[in-house]
Formats: C-alpha cells, sequence, structure tokens
C-alpha cells in the first residue's frame, strides 16, 4: 500500500503509528512469508475495505486484514533467496547444484549486518531446497562452506553464521576458533585440523600458541580422560614437527601409555585415525611385552579397532601365532562378537585364507550362538546385534559353516538356534530353513517346536516383570513412535524412492513381531518362587555341582526359570541344553551334554536348594 492508504489505516487504528514503515512496504508484487501460511505474494490492496490480496502457496487470493499482518507477515527484501527462487530461479538452481558456498555467500548478503542464526538460515535454506532433498544436501554442502574464507561458520545452532567483510584464510580461521575455546577437547580438534592443512601447504602464520595451547591442554586439563590425552599428545608432537618447533613436551605420549593395565580403556576410545598409530606406539614403548599386549587388545576389541588389530599383527610377523590363537579361542569360547564378526566377514579374503581356514567349522556357528546368546543377556532388547544381523542377511553363511557337519552336529546347532535369545522368532524360522535346505531331516525340529508351543514357561518374578516392562515400553512407546515416523515419511513423496519409509516400514514389522512373541511367552509363563523345589535331584529352583569327567573340575551352576540366564554368575535356564539334561538327575549319576561338536560328560555331585541360600 502507499503512504496514503498506510496513513489512512493508522487514522482508524492509531496503535500501528509505529509500523508504519512494514506497512508501506506491503504493497502489491512484493513477496512476504506469513506466519501461518507460508510464503505467498501481494497481489493487490483494496482501500475500501482495506484489506490485503495475498497469493499463498496453498491459496490463492487470501484476503488479510494489514493491522492483523503486522505482526504475522514479513515483507522479504528482494534479495532474499526465497525471492530470487521465484524471480531468477535459473541462476538459484545453478547454485544450489554446484556452488553451494556462494549460495551461503549471497544469501547472507540480504541480511542486516550480513549475519543471521544457523537456525535461521537452515530453514530458509529448506524451503529453497525442498524439505525432502535438504537434509541430504545440506550435509554436503557444510562441508564446502567450512572451507570459505569469506564465511565465518558458528559451533552452534543458536550462533550466527557471518558474512567476513574480509575473507580469512583457513588457518587464520582455526587459530581464531582456537584462541574462542576453552574447551580442552575442542582445542585437540581444532589443532588437529591445523595440522591436515599444513599438510596441503606451507605454514604462513606463526602457530606457537596454539601449540602451547595444546601443550598446556594435555599437560594440565582435568576435562580429559586418558585417550583423549594421548590423542592431544600425538597431535601436540605432530604440530611441532609441521612448523619446525624442536622443543620436548612432556608428558611424552611414551609416558602416556607407561603403564600396560590402562591399554584396554585407551584403545576403546581413542579415534579411528589414531588406531594404527597407538598400535605402532606400543611396540615401541613395549618391546618386550608388544605381543602379548597386542593379542590382548584384539581379545577385547571391537569395531574398526578388531580390524587394524588383526592387519598389524599380521604385517608384525604373527600370522602363524594369531592363525592358532583364534582357534584356541574358539575352543575356549572365548572368541567375542566383533572378532568372530570379522572372520564371518573375511572368511573368503585372499588376504586371510590361510589365517581363517580351519575356522571356518561347525564350531564357529556354535561360539556365534554363544556370542549372540551372551550379548542379547546383557544388551537391552531395543539394541541391534551386529553378529546376529549379519547371520540373517548373510544368505551363504550358514551353508560355509555348516559345509564339514554331520547330521547330528547340524540338528544339535539347529537347536541351539532355536533356544537362542538372540533372535526374534521370525528370524529363528528363516535361519531355520537354511538348515533344512542342508539337512531335510531338522524339520523335525520344527513340528516338535510347533507342538511345545502351548508349554508353559516358569519363570521368576523379577524376569517376568523384566519381560512385561519390554511389552509395555513396545506397545506404548516405540510402536507409536514408529507409527509417527511411517506418516512422517509417507508426507516426503514417492514410496519407492524413499528409503526413510522402507526403514520406518521394516522396522515396524519388527516391531510387531516382538510384540506377538511377547504376547505369546507372556501367555505361556508361570511365576514361581522356586520354594517347591526338592533336593532328592535336580529340579528347576536347584543349585547344582558338578564335576567334569575331562578335568576334574567341579563347577556350580544354578537352575533357574526359562527367562534367567546369566552365564557369568553360573545362572542357567531349564530351557538351556545343560540345564534340561541336568533336571531329574540325582548325586552320583553321570551327564553328558553336546553343544555342536563339543560334547562334555559330569558328574553330579550335590543339590541344593536356591530358596534357602536367597533366605
Amino acid at each position: 500500500m502507499n503512504s496514503e492508504a498506510a496513513s489512512a489505516l493508522i487514522a482508524k487504528n492509531p496503535s500501528l503509528k509505529t509500523a508504519k514503515a512494514k506497512l508501506e512496504a506491503m504493497e502489491p508484487g512484493a513477496y512476504c512469508i506469513h506466519r501461518s501460511w507460508g510464503f505467498g505474494r501481494i497481489k493487490d490492496y483494496d482501500e475500501a475495505a482495506q484489506r490485503l490480496i495475498i497469493d499463498f502457496k496453498t491459496k490463492q487470493g487470501q484476503s488479510m486484514d494489514p493491522a492483523f499482518c503486522v505482526n504475522t507477515l514479513e515483507v522479504l527484501p528482494a534479495k532474499h533467496l526465497m525471492v530470487r527462487k521465484e524471480t531468477e530461479s535459473e541462476k538459484i538452481s545453478d547454485l544450489i547444484a554446484n556452488n553451494p558456498a556462494q549460495l551461503i555467500v549471497e544469501a547472507l548478503q540480504a541480511y542486516p549486518n550480513h549475519a543471521t542464526t544457523a537456525i535461521d538460515l537452515e530453514i530458509t535454506l529448506a524451503q529453497v531446497i525442498g524439505e525432502e532433498k535438504f537434509k541430504k544436501w545440506w550435509s554436503g554442502a557444510k562441508k564446502a562452506v567450512a572451507k570459505d574464507p569469506r564465511i565465518a561458520v558458528p559451533e552452534k545452532k543458536t550462533e550466527c553464521y557471518v558474512l567476513r567483510e574480509v575473507p580469512v584464510s583457513t588457518e587464520d580461521e582455526i587459530v581464531e576458533q582456537f584462541t574462542g575455546t576453552r574447551s580442552a577437547r575442542r582445542r585437540i580438534i581444532l589443532a588437529d585440523e591445523l595440522v591436515t592443512d599444513i599438510g596441503k601447504q606451507p605454514a604462513k602464520s606463526d602457530f606457537s600458541a596454539v601449540l602451547q595451547g595444546v601443550a598446556d591442554s594435555v599437560k594440565d586439563s582435568n576435562q580429559l580422560d586418558a585417550a583423549e590425552r594421548l590423542y592431544g599428545a600425538s597431535v601436540r608432537d605432530l604440530l611441532a614437527k609441521a612448523t619446525g618447533s624442536t622443543e620436548v613436551f612432556s608428558p611424552t605420549q611414551a609416558e602416556l601409555i607407561a603403564n600396560v593395565r590402562d591399554l584396554p580403556d585407551i584403545a576403546e576410545k581413542i579415534p579411528v585415525p589414531f588406531q594404527r598409530d597407538f598400535l605402532e606406539l606400543i611396540k615401541e614403548t613395549h618391546p618386550l611385552e608388544s605381543r602379548e599386549i597386542l593379542f590382548t587388545l584384539l581379545k577385547t576389541s571391537q569395531g574398526k579397532f578388531t580390524t587394524e588389530c588383526i592387519n598389524f599383527l599380521v604385517e608384525s610377523g604373527y600370522a602363524d601365532e594369531l592363525a592358532a590363537t583364534l582357534k584356541r579361542w574358539q575352543t575356549e569360547q572365548n572368541l567375542r562378537a566383533p572378532v568372530l564378526l570379522w572372520i564371518v566377514k573375511n572368511r573368503h579374503s585372499k588376504k586371510f585364507a590361510k589365517l581363517l581356514n580351519d575356522l571356518i567349522t561347525p564350531r564357529l556357528l556354535n561360539a556365534i550362538f554363544f556370542a549372540i546368546d551372551y550379548e542379547a543377556l546383557q544388551a537391552s532388547s531395543a539394541r541391534r546385534i551386529p553378529l546376529a544381523d549379519i547371520l540373517s542377511e548373510d544368505t551363504e553363511l550358514i551353508a560355509d559353516l555348516l559345509s564339514t557337519a554331520d547330521p547330528e552336529t547340524a540338528r544339535d546347532l539347529a537347536n541351539t538356534l532355536m533356544l537362542n535369545q538372540g533372535f526374534e522368532e521370525l528370524t529363528k524360522k528363516s535361519l531355520l530353513a537354511r538348515f533344512i535346505k542342508i539337512f531335510p531331516n531338522i524339520q523335525s525340529l520344527v513340528a516338535a517346536d510347533a507342538e511345545s508351543k502351548e508349554e508353559q514357561l516358569l519363570v521368576s518374578r523379577a524376569s517376568y516383570d523384566r519381560k512385561r516392562e519390554e511389552y509395555e515400553n513396545i506397545v506404548s512407546k516405540k510402536i507409536p513412535e514408529n507409527s509417527k515416523a511411517i506418516a512422517t515419511a509417507r508426507e516426503h513423496g514417492d514410496l519407492k524412492e524413499n528409503s526413510e519409509y522402507k526403514m520406518a516400514k521394516q522396522d515396524q514389522q519388527v516391531l510387531m513381531a516382538q510384540k506377538t512373541l511377547l504376547e505369546r511367552d507372556l501367555g505361556r509363563a508361570r511365576v514361581t518362587d522356586f520354594k517347591d523345589s526338592a533336593t532328592d535331584q535336580i529340579s528347576i529352583g536347584t543349585i547344582v555341582t558338578v564335576r567334569s569327567q575331562a578335568s576334574n573340575q567341579e563347577g556350580r551352576y544354578t537352575i533357574l526359570g526359562a527367562w534367567d540366564s546369566d552365564p557369568e554368575n553360573h545362572v542357567i535356564s531349564y530351557k538351556t541344553p545343560l540345564g534340561a539334561a541336568l533336571l531329574t538327575k540325582r548325586p552320583g549319576d553321570v551327564v553328558t551334554v553336546k553343544t555342536g561338536a563339543t560334547e562334555e560328560t559330569y558328574t553330579v555331585v550335590s543339590i541344593s536348594r536356591y530358596a534357602d541360600q536367597k533366605a
């Protein structure tokens, strides 16, 4: 509207006097954004009715009171990205596709002081690019923006992107951020970025203050744990080398790993790029003990560190010893899930053929089932078990591991699978089908399992409550959350190309399968306090001492309910192979338990009541 129209409106409503400039900006042709209606363009102003006529994306010719729009509508400047998307669509599309940093520069130029918060900028970009494409585009664009010397990138979303008056180099920007933070962790990360940048081109500035700052953080900061301190010392030494400093800093990296007992905790937390250097450092610092240390670290390793340890051992000349050690750990059931995962992923590798050939046996499958069962007992129900996932996803794995199995061994392993707590019922059936394809006689196990579906399960009150809580969590929290995720993903468009929708639907199938299984199990459960157990023979709720005929060593097991297994504390379910074999036996009886290819014989020594010990 023109000045006269604005004055007429103010005369009618004096409270609008301070908003005169904003009212005058609401002229036909101007682009705007409304708090509720979104992006639009002012089409006309009806002076007689004193109403703005606005074409919004969702509704054309919307009639609105200017007095109401003062607080709900913003007139956008001609340089605003949303306006330029309409007026210069080809140029904006080209910047989106080929020059995201320049797009951000031009976006910032439209703001007062050439700055806006990260939140506001991302909202605008999402509207310009499209919600469905923005997230993927922005993850790549941010990297280009971070490298542009014209743009100051904030650490937090509540802080501002700023278009600098004078562009600065990457080195200067890192130094500026380093000086502006007190976080020891952040300083180490920035110093590492500086080392990388100096590696690409010779240093142009004096970085002695940064070097000293990192050195002080490593030496004195109480913010850092042992792994972060070691990583900081490594960055410190690399920066010193890159800048030509000859100063000797304390503590040295060797001093930080002098205590061998600290190494497993450090290994668990060190950054992936530093893992190789960490192993080299161990070898240099502990030359006499390094072999033993490396094998110990491998045994407890996880993730990419497992791969790094194995590669390092092979390259250090320990390939034969590694093969023997892995075989021994398999026999002792000491192969942990991360190492097992590495073995099955690399079983076809030519590089590791000699190392792994003797391990790809039915016994390895038994070790995998044991590790999955153990992780399921230790972890929350919602946590995925990578070893279980690969067993399900790698359709050739079971066939490879059963290639040398006899029918009896395969049947025992199939039975172990059916008792495993790390798989859902539908997954068990899918895996069992792979057994049946190789050994058709195992089909009888399916029939036997179907017959036992209605069998009651004896469980403790604590385990029943845990199952019930798990069920309630799925029904009242996870399934509703999943339904919302499906609805949100569906709004993103084409379902054939919508990965978020597919993942949400897959999660739905898993949750519904879990719900069905829990309903069935809870319906079959009968809670007991184990006080009815007798001591004349082994029953559920008894503590049993047995002697191994092979080693002559005694072991003590507590046999409790179907969901009470706790292997670390020698508590076993009566549904496990050992628990089932011991039931009804008396002192002096001999019991043979076969698990996979392993057969153990025990003599029952004594029986006592769990309820008496608990009291």
